[in-house]
């Protein structure tokens, strides 16, 4: 039997990956399933820049409110089972998947096969890494960094989620995420079910910082701050780890008294402008994807007419 096609839409954050989402899946009867770690989350709607209903277009979306925030259970393992049903069930149905997002880890989850299986939730190994964290920031990263130096190279410092996972990964198999396969170098030549296409998002880094200090701002008028103080106050003095995302995390010292919020927002442009330096690093290394930069285009809908074309005649290649 051949195998399904799924494209993947990819790239930095706010470089607009849900928009060129939209119209391809509108231009071939597809849906999106979400590749963002973020958008996973009830009740984090604002600062994961979750699309709204105006913004889908009607274009039915996967994999976003599944989780309730106070969760800390999820993790790439869960994200790889749920994208790959969901993958299933829109090819079931004669539709295309479109996967977009710039979780790395999600999106190399289903390019590249891991296997995580031994590797369950420890929460009270979790916790004890999150007081030690909280008792020396970095030390968790240093530790990965002497343990798994490729992962720890690849992972922002603040990205507790993901150190800490990968910490877990390696107290529970022995092994690093690495030699989990979290290298996505495939070197044990593992197959995957469908044959991927992909599109990345690429632009000038000023560009491309200007947008992300506009979608802050943007995110802040539509409600960041009172969005954030409603699931600190619910959580009190330990956040839990979905709160350590950035728009989330910064506001924690705001809250507490030891950052203006002037000093807030200027962290919060900071901190995703190094996420998205990051992005662009990791996506960077796939020689399949195909790069497409909106400034080459004259609009945003010539773009898009661009991406679908790609799509498309990739199908028969």
């Amino acid at each position: 039997m051949e195998k399904p096609v799924v494209y993947f839409i990819v790239g930095p954050t706010a470089s607009g990956k849900t928009d060129a989402a939209v119209a391809c899946a509108i231009a071939m009867n597809g849906e999106v399933i979400s590749a963002d770690s973020i958008q996973i989350y009830r009740g984090l709607d604002k600062g994961s820049a979750k699309p709204t209903e105006e913004e889908k277009r009607g274009v039915p979306h996967h994999l976003i409110d599944i989780v309730d925030y106070k969760d800390e259970d999820y993790n790439v393992a869960c994200f790889a089972r749920d994208a790959a049903a969901c993958i299933e069930d829109i090819v079931s149905r004669g539709k295309a998947p479109i996967v977009a997002g710039g979780t790395g880890l999600y999106v190399n989850s289903l390019l590249y096969p891991l296997d995580f299986s031994a590797a369950g939730p420890d929460r009270e190994f979790r916790r004890m890494l999150m007081d030690e964290e909280s008792a020396e920031p970095g030390v968790l990263h240093r530790r990965l960094a002497e343990t798994d130096p490729v992962s720890a190279e690849r992972l922002h410092p603040n990205d507790l989620k993901r150190i800490i996972r990968a910490l877990e990964v390696k107290k529970a198999t022995g092994a690093t995420l690495t030699e989990n396969g979290g290298d996505f170098l495939n070197e044990r030549q593992a197959k995957i079910p469908f044959n991927p296409v992909i599109a990345g998002l690429t632009m000038d880094r000023a560009v491309l910082y200007e947008r992300i200090g506009r979608r802050v701002d943007m995110m802040l008028e539509n409600g960041l701050l009172e969005e954030a103080r409603k699931l600190y106050e619910n959580c009190g003095k330990t956040p839990v780890l979905a709160l350590q995302a950035i728009g989330y995390k910064q506001f924690i010292s705001y809250f507490e008294g030891e950052a203006t919020y002037n000093e807030t927002v200027a962290l919060i442009k900071r901190d995703t402008r190094r996420f998205a330096k990051r992005q662009i690093a990791w996506f960077k290394r796939d020689k399949r994807i195909r790069w497409f930069d909106p400034a080459e285009y004259p609009d945003k809908e010539s773009l898009h007419r661009a991406i679908t074309e790609y799509f498309k005649g990739a199908v028969t290649i």
